[in-house]
């Protein structure tokens, strides 16, 4: 196989020039390009979006690119829903000479990268595009501040434990790990710092809010939930944990989504919770963002970090989130699964993973 460079990646950049500004007044979808390619041969989102992928380029084969041509050659494939391809017979002789401009400046990059020598055996395949200030965690300015819940429950006494650890007394550490650690990455040159609910100073509450757990012990998220426009709440039931939910009422709709357990081994084991990735302006400071990354229990809110940190999703999740919404709050409800213990970070494009999403389409 070819190592592609810079051709490659022109080839990338120009396929999505193409889809997002071919015709000024329309941006096209990667779904709504998949599907009208589908009309010749079976296409899918993800196939489309490997094919504008920049950081690990992947070249459409010629069968796949004539028809990219062919779709963009002419407005008629637009011109009514769904979008569909043209038969090349049924072109007009304008429309056949757009199509061979494009030919000519699309297969020449893509000759060109084929023709690239081969990697010699000991050289490494290139690694993936560097993170840092790319994706949905990449912020422009700071500060960063995580936020995470204290439970409160530490004895009196454990501050005079030589042995003590400042951070044994937060809830979520390994989502506070996780995130901390994908934010530092992201935005290296940004002040991103973490504090507990408890000890949230007057400052805090302007930079870029980023809440990590539920309303049971991070009063901040609770607090801050309440001044969004999201019709989601968190309800929870301390005689039975397992009746807890999150409840949407909006537009006449009252839904509710609450975990699932299974009788193993003489108790109750959770095998899926429900996670949530909300997003808004910060309604203390409108220069800056409110994030939150909730869960009905701990693997919850953790599914909900790694979505957007997890090196196999978190491209395709980010581009879910591109695509599905265009204004600054969105709030997303999802399935993680739990296996063995074990909770598995979510795909949101794979079907029935997402169980609600605000705003609509």
């Amino acid at each position: 196989m070819a190592t592609v460079g810079d051709p490659g990646r022109a080839l990338a950049v120009r396929l999505r020039k193409l889809r997002k500004s071919r015709w000024p007044d329309i941006s096209i979808t990667q779904a709504e390009l998949a599907e009208a390619l589908s009309g010749r041969k079976k296409a899918s989102v993800q196939l489309v979006s490997s094919w504008e992928r920049t950081s690990i380029v992947t070249l459409p084969p010629e069968d796949r690119l004539n028809a990219i041509l062919t779709f963009f050659c002419t407005r008629r494939s637009i011109e009514a829903r769904p979008y569909r391809l043209i038969g090349e017979q049924d072109l007009t002789a304008d429309e056949i000479e757009a199509r061979a401009v494009l030919r000519d400046e699309l297969f020449a990059l893509r000759e060109a990268a084929l023709a690239l020598p081969e990697a010699p055996p000991d050289v490494p395949a290139p690694s993936p595009r560097s993170i840092v200030g790319r994706g949905p965690w990449h912020y422009k300015v700071g500060p960063v501040v995580i936020v995470v819940a204290d439970p409160g429950n530490e004895a009196p006494s454990a501050s005079l434990d030589p042995d003590r650890s400042k951070l044994s007394r937060l809830a979520d550490l390994d989502s506070l790990m996780e995130l901390y650690g994908h934010l530092r990455a992201v935005n290296p040159d940004l002040d991103v710092r973490y504090v507990s609910a408890r000890d949230m100073q007057e400052d805090d509450w302007t930079a870029h809010l980023v809440l990590v757990g539920g309303i049971d012990w991070n009063e901040a998220t609770q607090d801050a939930m309440r001044l969004t426009p999201v019709p989601v709440t968190q309800h929870s039931d301390d005689d039975d944990p397992s009746r807890g939910c999150f409840r949407v009422v909006d537009r006449g709709e009252d839904l509710s989504f609450a975990p699932e357990f299974e009788d193993r081994g003489g108790g109750r084991v959770l095998v899926q919770d429900v996670g949530q990735f909300f997003r808004a302006l910060n309604p203390m400071n409108r220069e800056r963002t409110l994030t939150v990354c909730n869960g009905m229990y701990g693997s919850g809110v953790y599914g909900a970090v790694r979505t957007l940190t997890h090196d196999v999703f978190r491209e395709k999740n980010a581009e879910y989130l591109a695509q599905r919404f265009a204004g600054d709050s969105f709030s997303l409800l999802f399935r993680v699964q739990v296996l063995n213990g074990v909770a598995v970070t979510p795909d949101w494009t794979a079907p029935d993973t997402v169980l609600h999403a605000w705003p609509e389409a």
